[in-house]
C-alpha cells in the first residue's frame, strides 16, 4: 500500500528490543555535549560576528569552531539561519520581589532569551539572598543575584563599617547576632549581593543615609544603584556621590515626562552619564519604535531620539527590561521587548549588530567587574569564549524573538516558552561570582557533614 518503509528509531530513542528495553542512550559512550550548528555567531568581547559551531560541555563553553563534528550522544541543534549570542544579562530585573505567589516571571524572562537577572527589589532585606537562594536550590531555569534595599541596609543597629566588613565577609559572628538578626541563616548569607538600590518611589532618605550608603558602596565595592524617574532625585545623588560610583537605574523613565518635560529631562540624564563616577541603563521597551509593553511608561520621540544619541556615542552602553509584566512587582518595562530592541537599534541605524549584542551581554558584565573589583564577571559571563559558563540565547531575527535559551549548559527555553526540564539549570550570583547551591533550600531536606 505505502511505497516508502520509514522503518523504526531504536538507535536512537528508548524502545523494547527483542523482548528487553532498549536505551540507546544509556548503552552509547555519552560525551553530553551540546552543539549548537551553522548559527550566525556574535560575540562582541571575542569580536566573533560570523557563521560558527559552539559545543557546550559540563555547563561551559567548550569549542567555537567552523565546524563541529558531532559525535554519538551529544545534542545537535539546527541554528542554521538564526543568531547565537551570549546568554542575555539583564542587570535591572524584578524577580522574586514581594514572594511571588500567583506568576512566574523567572520562567516568562528565561523563555525571552534571559539567562542571567539582577533582581533590585525595593525592599529587600538581609534575608533576601537566602529567600532567593532558597528558591535556587529548589529549581529555578536562570541565574539570579539581588540587590538589597538602601532603608533596609541602614534598619539595624550595624555601624557602616560593620556594614562595610559585613559585605566584605569579614563581620565577627558575635556582632552580628547581637546587632544584626538572630537568625544564623541570614546572617551567613547576608553578603551575598550585588549591590544597593536607593528607590527614591517608595521612599526618600536624608541626606546623611545617602551618604551612608555611598559609603558603604565604594568601600565594600557593591553597585549603588539609584531610581531614575525624578531628574531632580539623580541630580540630588549625584551632588551626594562626592565622585564616588553612582549607576542610574532604568534612566530613560526619566524622559517619560513623568516629573518634568521629557526632552529637558533626558538631556539632564545624559549630562549626568558623561561623568566619569556615573553610568546608566535605559529600559528595552521604552527604546522600541511602537513604544513596546504598552504597561510601563512611554517615552515621547524626541525623548527617545536623544536616547538614540546618547547610545550610539557610548555614553549610555547598557539595556535593561526593569521587570517582567507578569510579576507581583513588575518594572518600567518587559523582557519581551529585550530581544526585540537589540535587533531594532540595528534596523534604525543607532548601533552596529555585534555592539547592540554587547549592551546586554558584554558591557553588563565589564560594568560589574569595574564596581566589583571581581573578574569573575568577564572570565565568566557575556562571552562565548571556552571555559565561560553556558549560557547561550538563540535569536530567530524574522520574528525578533528567543528560539532557544540555554543556562548553565541546560536548553530553559524554547520558542518563547519554558522548558520544565530546565527548572533546575540556575545558579545564585554575588558580587563574588556564582554558586549552583546556596544549601539553604537543603536545610529541611538533609544535612551535609564532613
Amino acid at each position: 500500500m505505502y511505497e516508502k518503509n520509514v522503518g523504526m528509531m531504536k538507535e536512537i530513542l528508548a524502545s523494547v528490543k527483542d523482548n528487553k528495553l532498549s536505551n540507546p542512550i544509556g548503552e552509547v559512550k555519552e560525551t553530553g555535549r551540546i552543539i549548537l550548528k551553522n548559527g550566525l555567531v556574535v560575540d562582541p568581547k571575542n569580536n566573533i560576528e560570523e557563521v560558527k559551531d559552539i559545543a557546550i560541555y559540563q555547563g561551559l563553553i567548550e569549542e567555537v569552531a567552523s565546524n563541529i563534528n558531532p559525535e554519538k550522544g551529544d545534542m545537535v541543534i539546527n541554528c542554521e539561519e538564526l543568531l547565537v549570542v551570549p546568554g542575555i544579562i539583564d542587570m535591572h530585573l524584578h524577580l522574586g520581589d514581594l514572594f511571588e505567589v500567583s506568576t512566574n516571571p523567572m520562567y516568562g524572562a528565561a523563555a525571552n532569551g534571559v539567562t542571567m537577572g539582577l533582581s533590585p527589589g525595593a525592599g529587600n532585606t538581609f534575608m533576601a539572598p537566602a529567600l532567593l537562594g532558597a528558591e535556587i536550590d529548589r529549581g529555578l531555569p536562570l541565574n539570579i543575584g539581588v540587590y538589597q534595599g538602601a532603608a533596609s541596609v541602614l534598619s539595624t543597629m550595624l555601624s557602616v563599617e560593620e556594614l562595610i566588613q559585613l559585605y566584605k565577609g569579614e563581620l565577627d559572628p558575635d556582632i552580628a547576632a547581637t546587632k544584626m538578626t538572630r537568625n544564623g541563616i541570614t546572617n551567613t548569607t547576608a553578603p551575598l549581593i550585588v549591590g544597593i538600590k536607593d528607590h527614591m518611589g517608595h521612599f526618600i532618605m536624608s541626606d546623611e543615609n545617602i551618604d551612608k550608603i555611598f559609603e558603604i558602596t565604594s568601600k565594600a565595592k557593591l553597585v549603588y544603584m539609584t531610581h531614575t524617574q525624578d531628574p531632580a532625585h539623580a541630580l540630588r545623588l549625584e551632588e551626594l556621590s562626592k565622585g564616588r560610583p553612582l549607576h542610574l537605574g532604568h534612566a530613560t523613565a526619566a524622559g517619560c515626562g513623568t516629573h518634568m518635560d521629557s526632552i529637558e529631562a533626558m538631556k539632564i540624564i545624559v549630562d549626568l552619564c558623561k561623568k566619569t563616577h556615573v553610568t546608566g541603563e535605559f529600559v528595552t521597551t521604552m527604546l522600541r519604535k511602537g513604544g513596546g509593553s504598552r504597561e510601563g511608561l512611554i517615552m515621547p520621540k524626541k525623548a527617545q531620539e536623544i536616547a538614540y544619541d546618547a547610545l550610539e556615542k557610548g555614553i549610555v552602553d547598557v539595556l535593561i527590561s526593569d521587570g517582567q509584566n507578569d510579576a507581583t512587582m513588575k518594572g518600567f518595562g518587559d523582557t519581551r521587548d529585550n530581544v526585540p530592541a537589540i535587533l531594532e537599534l540595528v534596523e534604525m541605524g543607532v548601533l552596529p549588530l555585534k555592539d547592540s549584542v554587547a549592551t546586554m551581554t558584554y558591557n553588563p558584565v565589564k560594568l560589574m567587574e569595574e564596581k566589583t573589583g571581581d573578574n569573575w564577571w568577564t572570565e565568566k559571563v557575556g562571552h562565548l569564549g571556552k571555559g565561560a559558563l553556558g549560557n547561550v540565547t538563540v535569536i530567530n531575527k524574522d520574528v525578533k524573538s528567543a528560539v532557544y535559551t540555554i543556562v548553565n549548559g541546560e536548553v530553559v527555553g524554547f520558542e518563547n516558552r519554558a522548558v520544565r526540564r530546565g527548572s533546575g539549570a540556575g545558579g545564585f550570583v554575588s558580587k563574588f561570582g556564582m554558586v549552583k547551591r546556596t544549601g539553604v533550600g537543603d536545610l529541611v531536606i538533609f544535612s551535609l557533614k564532613k
